[in-house]
C-alpha cells in the first residue's frame, strides 16, 4: 500500500464526479457560452454574497489576477512572509503586477490588524503606496491554521478606512469553514476579492474561481485572457467543481480527523521534536536528529510520501483518497521507523 500525503492536489475524481463531468453541457467559455461554467461562477458568487465569479485553471492564476487588479507599479502588497502568493507563485507579484511586497511575520502564518496598521506606508513621496492586503485561509505554511471572522472583521474595517483592497487566498477556505461553522456569506462581505481553490480538499482535477464585484470580474476576465487562461469547453471541469461543492464539503471533517491522528502518531516519534497544532488537513512536523532529506528517504522506504517544508520540517496532507485503512497502516509503519 502506497501512502501519498505530499498534497491534497493528488486526488483522482470520484465515480460520481466523473459521471457529472461526462454529462456536462458545454459551450465556448471565452465567448461566455459555457452553461456549466456560468452556473459554477454564479453558484459560488451567490454562496459568498458576491456579484460575480471567474473560473480559472489554478489558484495561482486567480491570486495573480486579483493582485494585478488591486496593485501595480509604485504600489505594495502587504502579506505574511510565508504567504503562498509570495513564496510559491514564481515571483508573480513582481512579474505580473510590477508591485512591491511588504512582508510581515506572525505565529503559524497569520497576521493581525495591529501588524497591518503598523505596516501601512505613509503618504510620503519616498514611500511605496500600500494598495492591497492579502490573507491566506487556511495558512499552508502555518500547518493549516485558520483565520476566524473575529480576526478578519477588524482587518476588513481597517482596509476600508484606509482605502486599501483586501484579498483572500482561500486555497482551503472550505476546510476552515467546516471547522469554525462560519458561513461563506459572512466571509464574502469582508473582502474585495476571494480566490476559491477547487483542486485541493474538494478533490477536483483542476480549477479555481475568483470572486468579486461585476466590475472587478470584467477586468479580471481580460487579465485572464492576457495570462493565457481563457478556456473553451471548460464546462467538463466546472461540472467536477459543481459536484464537489454539493458532495465533498461536509466530508472535509474526515480529513481533519485523520490529520489529527497523524499528528498524534508523530508527537510520539523520537525523530520529531514538535508538531504544529493540527486544525485542518495539514500536519507539519519539526524533526530532531535527522535532516528532512534523510527522513523523507526513510519514509519512502516505507512507501510513505511527504514533502520537505523547511530546514527541519516535513509536511503531510490528508485528502479524499486517504482513508482509515491507510491511516492505520501509516501508524504501523511510523512505529517501525527508527534511526
Amino acid at each position: 500500500m502506497t501512502i501519498d500525503l505530499r498534497s491534497d492536489t493528488l486526488t483522482k475524481p470520484t465515480r460520481g464526479m466523473l459521471e457529472a463531468m461526462w454529462a456536462a453541457e458545454v459551450g465556448d467559455d471565452v465567448f461566455g457560452e459555457d452553461p456549466t461554467v456560468n452556473a459554477l461562477e454564479a453558484k459560488l458568487a451567490s454562496l459568498f454574497g458576491m456579484e460575480a465569479g471567474l473560473f480559472c485553471p489554478s489558484g495561482t492564476m486567480t491570486n495573480q489576477i486579483a493582485i494585478k487588479l488591486h496593485a501595480g507599479p509604485h504600489q505594495e502588497v502587504i502579506c505574511h512572509k510565508h504567504s503562498h502568493i509570495y513564496l510559491y507563485e514564481a515571483g508573480g507579484i513582481m512579474a505580473n503586477a510590477h508591485a512591491s511586497v511588504k512582508l510581515l511575520d506572525g505565529p503559524y502564518g497569520k497576521i493581525t490588524v495591529s501588524d497591518i496598521a503598523a505596516a501601512i506606508s505613509p503618504d510620503d513621496v519616498h514611500a511605496c503606496e500600500t494598495s492591497l492586503v492579502s490573507l491566506e485561509n487556511t495558512m499552508n505554511k502555518g500547518g493549516g491554521s485558520i483565520y476566524t471572522l473575529d480576526e478578519v472583521r477588524p482587518i476588513s474595517s481597517l482596509c476600508r478606512e484606509k482605502g486599501i483592497a483586501l484579498h483572500l487566498d482561500g486555497a482551503r477556505l472550505f476546510n476552515a469553514l467546516v471547522v469554525t461553522g462560519e458561513k461563506p456569506l459572512d466571509w464574502g462581505g469582508q473582502f474585495d476579492t476571494i480566490s476559491i481553490c477547487l483542486s485541493k480538499g474538494l478533490g477536483c482535477p483542476i480549477g479555481s474561481v475568483l470572486l468579486g464585484s461585476k466590475q472587478a470580474i470584467k477586468r479580471a476576465r481580460k487579465i485572464r485572457k492576457s495570462f493565457g487562461g481563457g478556456m473553451r469547453q471548460a464546462g467538463y471541469l466546472a461540472a467536477a467543481a459543481n459536484y464537489a461543492l454539493d458532495h465533498h464539503v461536509d466530508r472535509l471533517s474526515e480529513d481533519h480527523a485523520r490529520a489529527k491522528a497523524i499528528g498524534q502518531f508523530l508527537e510520539k516519534h523520537p525523530l520529531v521534536s514538535e508538531v504544529f497544532p493540527v486544525m485542518t488537513n495539514i500536519v507539519i512536523a519539526r524533526l530532531q536528529g535527522i535532516s528532512p532529506e534523510a527522513m523523507l528517504e526513510k519514509l519512502r522506504e516505507q512507501q510513505i510520501f511527504a514533502v520537505k517544508f523547511g530546514p527541519d520540517q516535513i509536511r503531510f496532507v490528508t485528502h479524499l483518497d486517504f482513508g482509515d485503512a491507510q491511516l492505520e497502516e501509516f501508524g504501523r509503519r511510523m512505529a517501525g521507523l527508527v534511526v
